[in-house]
C-alpha cells in the first residue's frame, strides 16, 4: 500500500511492434509491495499524439482503460467506437482491441491490468525503423522492472 507521485512521461521508443516517438507513457506499479508480487495492480498513464495509434492486439488478461483527455476511437473486438474524456473501456481477457488519436491534441488515458506483469500479441503493428518486414510479437512487459522480453512470433 502506497502513494506514487506524478512522475515523468517516457518517449513509445524500443518496441519494434509498438513504436511510437511522439506518444508519451509511463508505467506505475506498487513500490511498496518488496515482495515482487505480479498479482498486484498496475497502471499504464498514456499521451497517444496525434494521429498515432496504439495497433491493434489481445492480453491474456483483463484490462480497464479511462479516457481522461482528447478524442479517440476505440476497436473493441468486432465494433468500433468514439471516445473522449470520461469514457471507460472494459477489455475482457483476450478481447482484440486498438485505439487511434482522431483528435487535435494528446488522447489521455490510464490502463489499469490486475497484474505486473502484462503480455501482449500483437495483431497489427507501428513498427519500430528497420523493422518493416517483420511479423508481429507476442511480448512481455514486467511493470515493475521495466524488462521487455520478446517471447515469440505471432501467425496472423
Amino acid at each position: 500500500m502506497s502513494f506514487v507521485d506524478p512522475g515523468p512521461l517516457e518517449p513509445m521508443v524500443g518496441d519494434p511492434d509498438d513504436h511510437r516517438p511522439n506518444s508519451r507513457w509511463r508505467l506505475v506499479v506498487d513500490p511498496g509491495d518488496e515482495a515482487g508480487r505480479v498479482d498486484g495492480l498496475a497502471l499504464l498513464v498514456e499521451q497517444i499524439a496525434v494521429g498515432d495509434r496504439i495497433p491493434l492486439h489481445t492480453h491474456p488478461t483483463d484490462e480497464l482503460i479511462v479516457f481522461t483527455d482528447g478524442e479517440g476511437q476505440v476497436r473493441l473486438g468486432e465494433g468500433s467506437r468514439r471516445v473522449t474524456a470520461g469514457t471507460a473501456v472494459f477489455v475482457p481477457a483476450g478481447t482484440p482491441h486498438g485505439t487511434t488519436n482522431v483528435g487535435s491534441g494528446p488522447l489521455e488515458l490510464n490502463a489499469v491490468f490486475p497484474t505486473t506483469v502484462v503480455d501482449i500479441a500483437m495483431l497489427e503493428r507501428n513498427p519500430a525503423p528497420g523493422r518493416e518486414n517483420e511479423l508481429p510479437r507476442r511480448t512481455r512487459y514486467d511493470f515493475r522492472t521495466g524488462a521487455f522480453e520478446i517471447l515469440e512470433m505471432t501467425l496472423i
